[in-house]
């Protein structure tokens, strides 16, 4: 997200869009061959010592176990963190798909000038992912409860996102860039504890069925706002509507994250062995 601004356009304008696809698609195979390389179980990993091993491996013994996905639909927990996900996730496409248009129909900005505007923001997003887990945490060990900590800690980066939705009337580039940094920012504080919030509420043996429940409603949501802002372009001609989703949508889901799991009580679930 932030080498690709700086490169992708000069490589499109220089040598062609088709190139655009080869020098990504390239150093994207040598980072997979990389990871196949280097990768190892920690009983395995010739570089790790034997002291982090043991506190690696220094967690309860718990059988490996099989979550049927329909023993999760009936908690509220479930839904409280898939619906968390799927209204907010979408946002987060939104940025990352219609950023460019935005910005180049608004202030104008060309292919070869996007890369300073778009590394702004997304290293922006990137101290808010870090900045969202600090504030719970801080909040955890200045004696909050789990619930109020978390909750409190996502109710902040919800109002962060609100002053996106003036964006489109802010005059200058870089005032309307600030204002988005600060959204992407706050995104990514509240999605790193939306993904605590499966920690907290479920047993770890099915911590991983509900992230991957919450994901998918995540990417269905992306792949419906795709089609809904070109709608909303198309029949607006505005910004106004998409942007105020954007501004709303992680209000609205705390509020129904609250309701679902008043007090993120903790999930009890029979399972079965492998």
């Amino acid at each position: 997200a932030v080498v690709a601004p700086l490169t992708v356009p000069w490589i499109a304008v220089h040598l062609g869009w088709r190139w655009a696809f080869v020098f990504t698609g390239f150093f994207s195979a040598i980072w997979l061959i990389l990871w196949l390389l280097l990768y190892r179980r920690p009983q395995q990993h010739p570089r790790l010592s034997p002291s982090e091993l043991r506190y690696i491996q220094s967690d309860p013994f718990e059988p490996e176990t099989k979550i049927p996905w329909l023993r999760l639909f009936p908690h509220r927990q479930t839904w409280a963190f898939v619906l968390g996900k799927s209204m907010t996730d979408p946002i987060w496409w939104f940025y990352l798909f219609w950023l460019p248009k935005f910005l180049h129909e608004t202030h104008g900005v060309t292919l070869t000038g996007l890369g300073p505007p778009l590394v702004a923001i997304y290293i922006a997003a990137d101290f808010g992912s870090v900045g969202g887990g600090w504030l719970s945490s801080s909040l955890l060990k200045q004696g909050w409860n789990v619930n109020r900590a978390r909750k409190s800690a996502m109710l902040i980066c919800a109002l962060c996102v609100v002053p996106v939705l003036f964006v489109s009337q802010v005059k200058g580039l870089w005032p309307a860039v600030a204002i988005i940094a600060l959204a992407t920012a706050a995104h990514q504080g509240w999605s790193c504890n939306m993904f605590t919030l499966a920690s907290d509420m479920f047993p770890r043996h099915a911590i991983a069925s509900v992230v991957g429940i919450g994901g998918f409603g995540g990417a269905v949501g992306g792949l419906c706002i795709s089609w809904l802002v070109s709608r909303l372009l198309q029949w607006t001609h505005s910004y106004a509507v998409v942007l105020f989703m954007a501004g709303s949508a992680y209000l609205f889901a705390l509020l129904l994250v609250h309701l679902l799991a008043p007090r993120l009580e903790p999930v009890h679930i029979d399972y079965v062995t492998a």
